[in-house]
């Protein structure tokens, strides 16, 4: 029974471990860097700290397919009453957190590792309405923000309403991607119905009452006018190339995208960040530990590591670009100069406590995108 859950998620790798060692089994739901990071990074340096252990790192696949097969695994052998799940720590996307915490196949652990009170993002305690207080530490933040070009736009939109007023002066100098070309769009229309749309707290939080997308008529309205006097782009590359090109001026992007772009010389060095006010929509990753983990303990002892402010400021900050699953406050001196003022001169890290905003629970995030393809993209 346990090889037939194992096939497709990594059999081999995970049976590969010495049979004399302790075995932390870490399964991750995310693209491939994110299974090389445990990989060649986490896992060595715990092991490292943990003479005898090995930790076996294994990848579901990216998005929320990722999860749901990680759910689906842990489900069958909580079916099956197994005394011992085969993982003891996995990552997963906001959406099944909330489910595998509801169905109590998570350990309620944050308060009992030491970097748990370095949490401070709601998205620690609500993920997408979901209760997930306790169960969950973000590995890392992603956040949508505006990118523009500090040569063509000295008059930088602060809010959603300063935006609109600046594309009348400026036509088809904004481009987003819509809601079918990747989630920087779809970040921007969520984050426009929050603005506009009167009870920005009840989208985050809920409860789900369906009559309130009926109250969205006019910022729907407002946002298929404002589409006028925009462009829309191919996608989130596709916005990061037409800023690149001078072809757009402003456009929301992903902040992580938007410095790895730089990195890469694809964008000038004049290229900046705002995060505008109310807020934009960002979403994290989480680690978290199986009801039945064979190694809770160990698990535990991972994540705090993996979530500690150096690994944080040297493997999520530096490596990837990501905003930390930590308050940033915590990495002040943590990272050298030239890193902290690449990631937090345009955004701070108190831009990000007060303006990075979840994207809304479940169902009115359904609803927004289902009322966007009637009333605006038609």
């Amino acid at each position: 029974m346990k090889m037939h859950l194992l096939a497709g998620l990594g059999a081999a790798a995970l049976m590969a471990a010495p049979a004399s060692a302790q075995t932390l089994n870490v399964v991750t739901a995310g693209d491939q860097n994110m299974v090389d990071y445990v990989k060649d990074y986490l896992g060595p340096m715990f092991e490292k700290q943990h003479p005898g252990v090995k930790v076996v790192s294994v990848g579901t696949g990216p998005g929320d397919a990722g999860s749901q097969k990680i759910f689906e695994k842990l489900d069958a052998q909580k079916k099956a009453g197994a005394a011992a799940w085969d993982f003891d720590v996995v990552v997963i996307h906001q959406k099944m957190a909330g489910d595998m915490a509801k169905d109590g196949m998570l350990v309620r652990y944050r308060g009992d590792i030491p970097t748990g009170k370095l949490v401070t993002r709601d998205s620690a305690v609500n993920s997408l309405g979901a209760n997930v207080d306790g169960y969950v530490m973000p590995m890392f933040h992603s956040q949508t923000a505006l990118a523009y070009n500090a040569d063509m736009v000295k008059d930088v939109p602060s809010s959603y309403p300063e935006l609109v007023e600046w594309t009348k002066k400026h036509p088809k100098q904004f481009g987003y991607n819509g809601i079918k070309g990747g989630m920087s769009g779809v970040a921007f229309v969520t984050g426009w119905v929050s603005a506009f749309g009167g009870d920005s707290a009840k989208l985050e939080k809920g409860p789900y009452d369906p009559a309130v997308k009926n109250s969205w008529d006019k910022p729907l309205a407002d946002l298929k006018a404002f589409n006028q006097n925009v462009v829309i782009t191919p996608g989130n590359a596709g916005t990061l190339d037409m800023l690149n090109r001078g072809e757009i001026a402003i456009g929301p992007v992903w902040v992580d995208m938007f410095y790895t772009w730089q990195a890469d010389g694809k964008l000038p060095p004049n290229m900046k960040l705002k995060l505008m006010s109310p807020g934009m929509p960002g979403q994290p990753m989480y680690y978290a530990i199986p009801a039945k983990a064979a190694n809770a303990k160990l698990a535990e002892q991972f994540i705090a590591l993996a979530t500690s402010p150096q690994v944080q400021a040297d493997g999520i900050v530096k490596k990837f670009n990501w905003y930390p699953g930590i308050d940033a406050q915590n990495l002040e001196g943590k990272l050298d100069k030239a890193a902290w003022e690449k990631l937090f001169t345009d955004i701070k890290p108190a831009d990000l406590s007060e303006k990075g905003r979840p994207f809304p629970i479940a169902p009115y995030f359904n609803d927004i995108l289902e009322s966007y393809e009637k009333k605006v993209a038609n």
